[in-house]
């Protein structure tokens, strides 16, 4: 499988895109071609040793902000600023949605989108299928983790290169020093340290990192730590999804028909793709 994390890919690379003024880079015709662009080399690099396409996506809000109500938080935030500055998120969003409903319907792909789960839960189930070899397209480092699976890989867009490590090691430097991307603090920082102004996390340094590694957690964690382990573990442990959701999206992928590939001619008038129409057989 080719695992696309697919809201990964697509804002990545509209950031990346800086010299193209926001109008035209949020268009829906600059981010459709951008979408089947990245789709199509994905396809061509990785389709004879890892198979076919899977789009990965969110659903609905995330599970995890009823665990943690300030997951994510702190993207709004500064989205919020960047609105004002002239970046149209939610009508970023509406066409990427717009896009994703457009591979489900046309393209010879499986979508897999259940509702409460992010496209990494998505990821994280299927790429546990040792069925099936995989390869991850993300720039998202929380994956290193599920290379504990033998046939797992991953390529970053943005680094042009396989992302690589240990993940032991890196669910463990993941739980104990948080995602600040996700909003997630330290096991030494309460929950609304990177939303209330003025706070600080408390930092985590590289004696106490060495000092706790390979001990359980109640073995170095007292109270509050122990509370903030078993917070972040929740949230950043790929594992942790719940039962119900790894069950639904599972379903799906294996319920699921691949679109027909006679669609594709008249989808490709219809949207005028003039520059992918010389290499619609790649799709």
């Amino acid at each position: 499988m080719i695992l696309l994390d697919f809201s990964n890919i697509i804002v990545g690379s509209i950031m990346v895109a800086h010299k193209i003024p926001n109008e035209e880079r949020t268009s829906e015709d600059f981010i459709r071609h951008l979408v089947l662009n990245s789709v199509r080399n994905y396809r061509t690099k990785y389709k004879a040793k890892f198979g076919e396409i899977v789009v990965c996506t969110d659903n609905m809000s995330s599970w995890r902000k009823v665990e943690y109500k300030y997951y994510k938080a702190h993207r709004k935030i500064k989205r919020e600023k960047q609105d004002k500055e002239g970046m149209d998120w939610s009508a970023l969003f509406q066409t990427i949605n717009k896009n994703i409903l457009e591979i489900d319907e046309f393209f010879p792909y499986k979508v897999v989108s259940v509702p409460h789960a992010e496209g990494d839960d998505v990821i994280a189930v299927l790429a546990a299928l040792e069925r099936e070899k995989s390869i991850i397209i993300s720039s998202d480092k929380d994956f290193i983790q599920l290379q504990k699976y033998q046939e797992v890989r991953q390529w970053s867009p943005l680094q042009k290169k396989f992302i690589k490590g240990d993940p032991v090691e890196s669910l463990y430097d993941k739980t104990s020093r948080g995602e600040s991307g996700d909003g997630v603090p330290n096991i030494l920082s309460s929950d609304d340290t990177f939303i209330t102004e003025g706070k600080r996390q408390t930092p985590v340094t590289k004696k106490k990192m060495e000092l706790w590694r390979g001990k359980k957690p109640e073995e170095f964690c007292n109270e509050v730590m122990l509370r903030n382990y078993h917070r972040n573990k929740t949230l950043v442990d790929l594992g942790e999804t719940p039962k119900s959701i790894r069950i639904n999206i599972l379903n799906q992928y294996d319920n699921q028909e691949a679109g027909d590939r006679s669609k594709l001619w008249n989808y490709f008038i219809d949207k005028r793709l003039k520059n992918l129409m010389d290499v619609i057989d790649e799709f």
